[in-house]
This record gives structure tokens, C-alpha cells and sequence, in this order.
């Protein structure tokens, strides 16, 4: 067992899909800004804001995921990324989603064309507003359906035990008239603060 255990990888109980997203982030008028996209009405999760990603492939690694995700959704070459590395990833339910940052070399954002596929629209809010102004977080409450087939008797204090996944806070950002919420408002969020954190200008 020794022998077994001190060369045993971990990996996380229940993880079924391994996603990469990029934060993209171009330069307009010299100052920073986050490019989003609004997701296609063809494809899961129609009219949400999001960042381009995906699930990796098997074969590749997380950046290059991110990377390859991002060329397609906004038919760009590899050439025009920028990779500056990883932020803090999330792990949800069976899925862990990791998050890059990097730097689309651009002279214009506007002219993107996107694969109309996937991405209906984009658009950019500064960093510097965003890192300004936090998100607001909103709890959602999750009931336990009558329906179920588990076994609450079998448990001490049955329904009323303190499930941990009963109660969600989720963060929004309203801005320019656009709703960013869920995990794409929480890698904005944790981007933001680990600039700050680590005392960076986001316009230099």
C-alpha cells in the first residue's frame, strides 16, 4: 500500500467534465477592457453573457483548451492570443472549470467577427470600472422536493439536516446595461480582486 499510495495522482471525487475559459481582455483608447460574448440562441444557456471556452479535450492541456475554445468562438488564430497564465478554477457539482487570462492582439476589438454559431455579440466593459464596482451577490435558496427518492430516514434529523448545496450566493454585475451573473460575473470578480490584492494598475 506503500508503494501504491506514493505514487497515486489525486483528482477531485465526482468530477465527470473538465472545462477552460478565457478572460480576454484588449486595449481600447490605451486602457483595459474585459471582452465579453453574448452566447448564441442556438446553444445551451441562449442570451447569457459569457467568456469563450469549453471542455478539454482529450490529449490537450488546460491553456490550450482555452486557447482553442477562444479561436473558435471568435475565429481568431493562436497568434492573436496572448496567454499571461491562471486565475483560481471552480469546482461545481461534477465540473471543474478553469480560468486563463490573456491579452487578444487586436487593433480593434470592433473587428472581430465572431462565429455566429456560438457568440450572437460582443462587447467590452473597462477593467477599471469593474474593479471599482464589486458585483452584488444574491442568495438563492434550493428546496428539497417531496418527490425524492432518498432515504431521509435513514439519516439523523432526516429533511431537516443541513445539506450543504441548499443555499447558492451568486453575484451580478449590471453594467451598460448588460446582466453578468454566475460564474462568468465570479472569474470577473476573482480577477478583479487579485489585482488588487497584489496592488496592480489595471491601465498600465
Amino acid at each position: 500500500m506503500k508503494e501504491l499510495f506514493s505514487h497515486y495522482i489525486p483528482k477531485p471525487l465526482g468530477q465527470r467534465k473538465i472545462y477552460s475559459v478565457l478572460i480576454p481582455l484588449v486595449k481600447v483608447d490605451g486602457n483595459w477592457h474585459i471582452l465579453y460574448q453574448i452566447r448564441s440562441e442556438t446553444i445551451p444557456q441562449p442570451g447569457d453573457v459569457s467568456f469563450p471556452g469549453g471542455r478539454v479535450e482529450e490529449g490537450e492541456s488546460l491553456s490550450q483548451a482555452a486557447i482553442r475554445e477562444t479561436c473558435e468562438e471568435l475565429n481568431l488564430q493562436k497568434e492573436d492570443i496572448n496567454l499571461f497564465g491562471e486565475i483560481d478554477y471552480l469546482v461545481h457539482q461534477h465540473r471543474t472549470i478553469h480560468c486563463f487570462i490573456g491579452q487578444i492582439l487586436v487593433h480593434d476589438w470592433q473587428a472581430i467577427e465572431p462565429n455566429k454559431d456560438e457568440v450572437a455579440r460582443l462587447f467590452t466593459i473597462p477593467l477599471q470600472k469593474l474593479m471599482e464596482q464589486a458585483p452584488t451577490y444574491h442568495s438563492l435558496a434550493m428546496t428539497l422536493d417531496d418527490q425524492q427518492d432518498f432515504p431521509f430516514d435513514r439519516i439523523r434529523k432526516g429533511r431537516k439536516y443541513p445539506f450543504s448545496e441548499q443555499a447558492r450566493t451568486i453575484p451580478f454585475y449590471d453594467e451598460n446595461g448588460e446582466t453578468i451573473w454566475g460564474m462568468t460575473a465570479l472569474f470577473t470578480h476573482r480577477f478583479t480582486e487579485i489585482l488588487k490584492e497584489n496592488g496592480e494598475i489595471p491601465d498600465q
